[in-house]
């Protein structure tokens, strides 16, 4: 089914957050350890799981920590077409190659 709900910038941070929160949580680390872990200070960590509100550089090193930075590889990775024309002009492109 397809949503036409657009998120806000709100939504995803607070989203991304609480699925920070839920890997520490699976590793059974406590907010002070994963903030060591991540190289922050635990306010700053602490901050990030209440507001959503963090670094990209920040974000990266927890992703680290935890293991999962190899899901920054699809962030942005994938075309974004706006109308049927381009998803054909692209497979047209694909078969030339």
């Amino acid at each position: 089914m397809i949503s036409f709900e657009q998120k806000t910038a709100y939504d995803l941070t607070h989203e991304v957050a609480a699925r920070v929160r839920a890997r520490r949580k699976e590793r059974k680390l406590t907010q002070a350890q994963m903030a060591k872990k991540a190289g922050m200070s635990f306010a700053s960590y602490k901050r990030f799981e209440q507001t959503g509100e963090i670094a990209f550089r920040s974000l990266c090193n927890i992703a680290i920590a935890l293991g999962c930075e190899q899901d920054f590889d699809e962030l942005f990775a994938h075309r974004q077409y706006t109308s049927i024309r381009e998803v054909i002009d692209a497979q047209r492109e694909a078969r030339k190659q």
